[in-house]
């Protein structure tokens, strides 16, 4: 019972936000869309890489003790895609639209603090190399999915030189060097990181404005398939992978976390069914009230 009020605490905070931005959409009307673009454009470009950034240079993070940790994060994603993709067929869905978010769940603003929350402080090292491992994998195959049959296709080299690709590699050198910046410096870009959660939340409020009645069943959908096929990776990783028991915890919880809102926004930029994305991403987190407990279940029993 606890265990399920703390998940409340910090899941019920994620709809009070949507639900804002949902009527304050309502109330602007149709003149709110440009508005939100360019606030969308600001967090992809300067907010959400500079959480990844200080996620990774956080003295709390060490690379090579959670290598593991981050191989099972890479798969598990993966895993989820292959997953995810007959379904998407099968069901007659874009699989750019639906695949993608299978890939990249929740495991920034609600599994950091759910990591803290079950496992404690010492939890959020191995939480941050699932959140890398997480990213890694979206910023590559999830977008390169996402650009498939399109005329335009972003460039190797422009890829890398993403500004979320660059916040990881910079990230990565001062994990591995310990590099540690001046704490004031550190501490107003962790408050512009941490500005881009708020940020999608309410947007993807806004955005619901856009969503009809043909986009709950794919949400419906969504929102079982991503923990579903999260967790039965994990179960077959933990039969091969040897973890710690907090390292193992980690991995269940990681893999039962529903689809980010990042994904929404990606979807808005990409102009690939964002309404779809959206009814995936808010009915995917109201669902995680009860595939999380899962996932702890599985990982602490």
């Amino acid at each position: 019972m606890q265990v399920f009020e703390r998940i409340l605490g910090i899941i019920l905070p994620v709809f009070i936000i949507i639900a804002l931005g949902y009527v304050y959409g309502r109330v602007r009307g149709k003149s709110v869309k440009p508005d939100m673009i360019s606030v969308n454009k600001v967090s992809m470009d300067v907010l959400c890489p500079l959480l990844v950034f200080t996620a990774l240079a956080a003295k709390e993070f060490d690379l090579v003790q959670n290598g593991m940790l981050i191989v099972a994060g890479i798969l598990i994603s993966l895993g989820s895609g292959l997953i995810a993709w007959p379904v998407a067929r099968m069901l007659g869905y874009d699989p750019r639209s639906f695949v993608p978010p299978m890939m990249y769940n929740n495991c920034g603003n609600m599994g950091l603090p759910l990591a803290v929350l079950a496992f404690g402080p010492t939890g959020l090292s191995a939480a941050v190399a699932l959140f890398m491992a997480s990213n890694l994998i979206y910023f590559s195959v999830g977008i390169k999915l996402i650009e498939s049959g399109r005329n335009q296709h972003t460039p190797v080299w422009r890829f890398l030189l993403s500004p979320m690709m660059i916040a990881m590699a910079i990230g990565m050198v001062f994990a591995i060097f310990h590099i540690v910046l001046p704490v004031p410096l550190m501490q107003a870009l962790k408050m512009l990181g941490d500005a881009c959660i708020p940020i999608m939340l309410f947007s993807l409020g806004v955005r619901m404005l856009d969503v009809n009645l043909k986009s709950w069943h794919i949400g419906l959908v969504g929102a079982v398939v991503c923990p579903l096929a999260g967790l039965v990776v994990a179960w077959l990783l933990d039969l091969a992978l040897t973890l710690s028991p907090d390292q193992r915890g980690q991995m269940y919880l990681f893999a039962s976390l529903p689809p980010a809102v990042f994904c929404f926004m990606i979807a808005e930029r990409y102009k690939q069914e964002p309404d779809k994305v959206a009814s995936i991403v808010l009915l995917g987190n109201l669902a995680a009230l009860g595939f999380v407990p899962l996932g702890l279940w599985m990982g602490l029993r």
